[in-house]
């Protein structure tokens, strides 16, 4: 495993996240109620301290009142202000030194504001969503909110037992006292904090497939009235299983599972071991079955191999939409080389000026950064060949497994695949903006 962990703040999130420790383990105790909207939390956080002695660090957590805090048992000194939680412990932590940290915290949970409107915890006509691609996961717990900072969770939610609680990674338990429910999930493959996920609703759980030995267990958690339609729209989820643990390896995670919610979602959202819908993309047509093999990629791309920080986002997007193409042409649809088409002249309409390997903050959910990012990965397949190119995105997958990643990374693997470098497909590509000329598969020299 690779892992590529920038030594300063994220270029475009630079109040986000400490690169001065990273964190090992989070074990989140939560207690929600729907009606008044009303979260309570424990959070213990082990960590380690970076290279140099740790005078004071840094965890991001929206505005609730805190009600303790502790390091290594010991009462620091602590502001909480603007998002950022600043602490300072009794004494400064030796550099490499583990330590924990303690905090309790209570209030309204809600979005937090960003460029894309509001983030995080949503409270919804009855029950929550958290959806927190890139920087909403403050908005319920306190988290070094940094991508290539990977951490294992152990999660606790204890709500209404008319609610079901989903999360990413394995139920553990679920045990009911009075009129709560207490779920408790363990994810404990390293996740990022803007992937952990959580849904509370009044859901019907469905099982997708039978996964036989040494499958894949994937569930359904839908509003009872879409599970109809639901039946037909995820019904072909198990072969696109199939299909990209064939095209790039293993699934990384124990589990799988999709919440459909009741309301709708402008896009769904990839959580670790999870995927969150809108009943807008449920019509018993199949209509958004891209949708379901694109969230279903970011296990692999995004979220198992992760990116470093978000300059690099296309990694992430451009590998799920290329998953588009490839079930598409797997299952009876328009093949690669067609869709390739369709976007490269899309593309060759729109304004030239977005280079992938730095979008920008506000360009990095640009439509044109996933439909270019899509073309890229095309690209490469073309380069290489189908052999070279499906062996190169395992070999990836695999070597950098629950670790994080960069463009420059990523370039240099393509290379190793390669007869003979690629000339100028990276520069053309991912660090040009002028839309190259469209590859085509078998057009190799």
């Amino acid at each position: 495993m690779a892992v590529q962990q920038p030594a300063g703040p994220d270029p475009y999130f630079p109040d986000n996240g400490d690169a001065r420790y990273r964190v090992h383990r989070y074990e989140l105790v939560l207690d929600y109620r729907p009606g008044p909207n009303r979260l309570s939390g424990t959070a213990r956080i082990n960590a380690i301290a970076g290279p140099a002695p740790l005078a004071e660090f840094q965890l991001n957590l929206a505005d609730f009142r805190i009600g303790r805090v502790r390091v290594d048992g010991r009462q620091p000194h602590y502001t909480h202000r603007g998002g950022r939680l600043r602490v300072r412990p009794a004494k400064p932590l030796r550099a490499g030194a583990a330590f924990t940290v303690e905090v309790h915290w209570s209030g309204n949970p809600g979005p937090v504001p960003s460029p894309w409107g509001g983030l995080g915890f949503e409270e919804l006509a009855d029950g929550a969503l958290v959806a927190s691609q890139p920087v909403g996961a403050p908005s319920w717990y306190p988290c070094n909110d940094r991508p290539a900072d990977k951490a294992s969770y152990l999660l606790s939610v204890t709500a209404p037992s008319a609610y079901a609680v989903v999360s990413g990674g394995r139920l553990l338990t679920r045990t009911t006292k009075a009129s709560t429910t207490t779920w408790v999930y363990e994810q404990s493959a390293p996740t990022s904090s803007y992937l952990v996920g959580l849904a509370i609703g009044r859901l019907q759980t469905v099982l997708l497939g039978d996964p036989g030995p040494g499958g894949v267990p994937q569930h359904g958690h839908i509003p009872a009235q879409l599970l109809p339609r639901f039946s037909r729209d995820f019904a072909r989820q198990p072969a696109m299983m199939e299909l990209f643990q064939e095209l790039f390896g293993p699934y990384p995670f124990d589990e799988y599972a999709v919440v459909v919610t009741e309301e709708d979602l402008d896009v769904p959202v990839e959580a670790q071991g999870l995927s969150l819908f809108g009943s807008n993309h449920v019509d018993g047509a199949r209509g958004s079955e891209r949708l379901v093999a694109h969230e279903l990629a970011h296990q692999w791309f995004g979220n198992s191999v992760s990116i470093a920080d978000w300059r690099h986002i296309w990694l992430n997007e451009g590998f799920a939409k290329y998953a588009e193409w490839l079930w598409s042409e797997r299952s009876g649809g328009r093949g690669a080389q067609q869709l390739a088409a369709a976007a490269h002249r899309s593309l060759a309409g729109l304004p030239q000026d977005l280079r992938l390997a730095d979008p920008g903050r506000r360009s990095m959910f640009d439509d044109r950064l996933y439909e270019r990012g899509g073309l890229t990965v095309h690209a490469v397949r073309c380069a290489l060949g189908d052999d070279a190119f499906f062996r190169m995105l395992r070999d990836w997958v695999r070597l950098h497994r629950n670790g994080s990643v960069t463009t420059g990374a990523f370039a240099e693997h393509v290379a190793r695949f390669a007869d003979e470098p690629p000339a100028g497909l990276f520069e053309a590509w991912v660090y040009g903006t002028a839309l190259p000329p469209l590859p085509v598969l078998g057009d190799r020299p």
